[in-house]
């Protein structure tokens, strides 16, 4: 689905939605240093950010990134909050007290991150799924632990968003796999604390139909992260209409954070500038 005919720059223009790239996604551009590619993006007219890694940095780094995106007005996207009960393990699913008691210590450390950087949402993986177990106990379990999580999140008006992972290319036997399935497990733990991380580039791979579901899963989306499929790469390599997924967005309403979870198809300074052009052609909806 790629576009013909070079967008113009317009450097410094403000994206309509927020889009959030990473750390490394525009290394070539502006060097090695965090803050720098902080303000490269900034000044392509980015204005918000994402570190699935944050929690691993120093705190002294995490305290200098979160003073520039304030100074830069960048809004803090998501961090991994429970590599500790991520992948794995059959971490959520079994009610075992020694992965509660681990979850909720890496969540106690995400509120202090999150202090650091201005973060609101954190994700979190619900780890594989138990082929010895029903599937429904499994699923009470899973929001069994997370009503205890969401206790954790709540007094600080933080949000830990589930993210289905796809089985076929990437994730084989995790245990959340699809958007209903978390819009399900969100309902039934009933916190403002709880909701879905919908990544369009998983979601493709395992449902397709992204924006009915998106629709009928809305309550409960609070964040979208982004790649095109196959390749996982930015937008316009791959078979998803995202200018027609933004804009659907924008006129719902949706002014939370995209995040740019994906690759670069073409390396050096003229990918890193594909992705940027990529991103002014989908946002430039109507």
């Amino acid at each position: 689905m790629a576009h013909t005919g070079a967008t113009p720059r317009r450097r410094g223009q403000r994206f309509k939605l927020a889009y959030a790239p990473h750390f490394g996604m525009f290394k070539n551009h502006a060097g090695g240093d965090l803050v720098d590619q902080l303000s490269f993006a900034a000044d392509e007219g980015f204005w918000a950010w994402e570190d699935n890694t944050m929690t691993r940095r120093p705190a002294a780094v995490q305290e200098r990134l979160g003073r520039a995106m304030r100074d830069l007005g960048m809004t803090m996207g998501v961090f991994v909050a429970n590599f500790g009960t991520a992948f794995g393990k059959q971490s959520f699913v079994n009610g075992s007290r020694e992965h509660l008691d681990n979850f909720l210590t890496d969540l106690r450390t995400s509120v202090e991150v999150a202090r650091r950087v201005g973060a609101t949402w954190m994700t979190v993986v619900l780890g594989d799924s138990n082929p010895g177990l029903e599937w429904d106990y499994q699923t009470a379990n899973a929001i069994e632990m997370l009503r205890r999580g969401a206790e954790v999140f709540e007094p600080h008006g933080l949000v830990m968003v589930l993210e289905p992972l796809n089985p076929w290319t990437n994730h084989a036997g995790m245990f959340l796999s699809r958007i209903p399935q978390a819009y399900m497990i969100c309902r039934a733990v009933n916190s403002p604390a709880v909701k879905v991380l919908d990544d369009l580039y998983h979601q493709q791979i395992s449902e397709g139909n992204l924006i009915p579901n998106i629709d009928k899963a809305w309550s409960e989306i609070a964040y979208f992260q982004l790649g095109d499929n196959p390749g996982r790469n930015e937008p316009t390599t791959g078979e998803i209409n995202y200018r027609g997924v933004f804009g659907h967005l924008h006129a719902r309403g949706y002014t939370g954070v995209l995040g740019m979870e994906h690759g670069n198809s073409r390396p050096g300074k003229q990918g890193e500038r594909a992705v940027i052009d990529a991103y002014r052609w989908c946002d430039d909806f109507q």
